[in-house]
């Protein structure tokens, strides 16, 4: 057997998601380039890995065992390279977040020095809904979490790292029309939601019911981009978070309907299950954002206070 170290991550991707397609875009690679090097791997067992069912990819058991251990072997060679690193001083190890869908316009900016400064500390970031990130936190899967409403179902400690606002949001050919009041506007503007499971999808029912208003439910998607995107297509009307439509405002793509009681307000906050005893890297990386968090937001979230 000759096997490479990519094959083994690549597989073990495709093992974890079900697909090829969402293990290439977890790895940042082309399709095809993921199902060349699978088909090579698997080249190399007398007993298949796995099976197509329908146009479906499914693990068989013996893949799972060549998964398992693949993920041993990832893992051995991780702690080598972190233990060369440790000899040399450097701080090492893996940083492991999970994030809601919008926070990838937030996160990024508060770990990006750190991330720089430390070249030994392997970033791991999930994004995901806000019921997965819930999930990965309670299985003790992340250091970190990034959310913008805590849950309730969890004891968590927390640090604050931004606001996060919330308007009512159309294209801008049309909300120059929409000079109406609150209850009249939301009866006759087709509305997109994000899907069941979702911070902004809970913070705009939230506004929906504390206003008693009646709604026209045009659709349901599954990611904060698809919103915008067909926001701009002009399918409908969205309540969006801010930190996502900077520059649809700025190129007047977009523009935000007035409404009493919006914007509806909350906070980016990093999260971790109360009593975690936290990783050095956890540790330094909390200890960087409480030195550093103003100046972070001073920086890159200075348009931010426009609005």
């Amino acid at each position: 057997m000759n096997y490479t170290l990519n094959q083994l991550r690549i597989f073990l991707k495709i093992a974890q998601t079900q697909s090829v397609t969402k293990a290439a875009v977890e790895l940042h690679l082309s399709q095809p380039a993921v199902s060349i090097q699978l088909k090579n791997f698997q080249a190399q067992f007398e007993i298949p890995l796995t099976e197509v069912v329908g146009r479906k990819i499914h693990i068989t058991d013996f893949g799972r065992e060549i998964a398992a251990a693949a993920e041993t072997i990832l893992d051995q060679v991780y702690a080598i390279n972190y233990k060369t690193l440790a000899y040399k001083g450097q701080l090492t190890g893996r940083l492991k977040i999970s994030v809601v869908s919008t926070g990838k316009y937030v996160m990024p900016y508060f770990l990006a020095d750190f991330i720089n400064a430390h070249p030994g500390i392997e970033l791991v970031m999930d994004v995901t809904n806000k019921s997965k990130v819930v999930e990965s936190l309670e299985n003790n899967e992340v250091n970190l979490a990034l959310v913008s409403i805590i849950p309730k179902t969890l004891n968590v400690e927390r640090l604050d790292l931004l606001r996060n606002k919330l308007y009512l949001v159309g294209n801008a050919k049309d909300v120059s029309k929409k000079k109406m009041n609150a209850h009249e506007l939301f009866k006759r503007i087709p509305l997109i939601f994000r899907e069941k499971g979702s911070g902004t999808r809970q913070a705009m029912e939230q506004f929906i019911e504390s206003k008693e208003l009646k709604v026209l439910h045009k659709m349901e998607l599954t990611s904060n981009e698809a919103v915008k995107q067909s926001v701009l297509a002009g399918l409908g009307y969205s309540i969006m978070p801010l930190i996502g439509i900077k520059n649809e405002l700025q190129n007047k793509e977009l523009s935000i309907i007035p409404v009493k009681g919006l914007p509806i307000t909350t906070t980016w906050s990093l999260i971790w299950l109360k009593g975690k005893k936290h990783a050095p890297v956890a540790l330094a990386f909390l200890d960087h954002l409480k030195a550093d968090m103003s100046r972070i937001v001073n920086e890159k979230f200075k348009w931010y206070e426009q609005y």
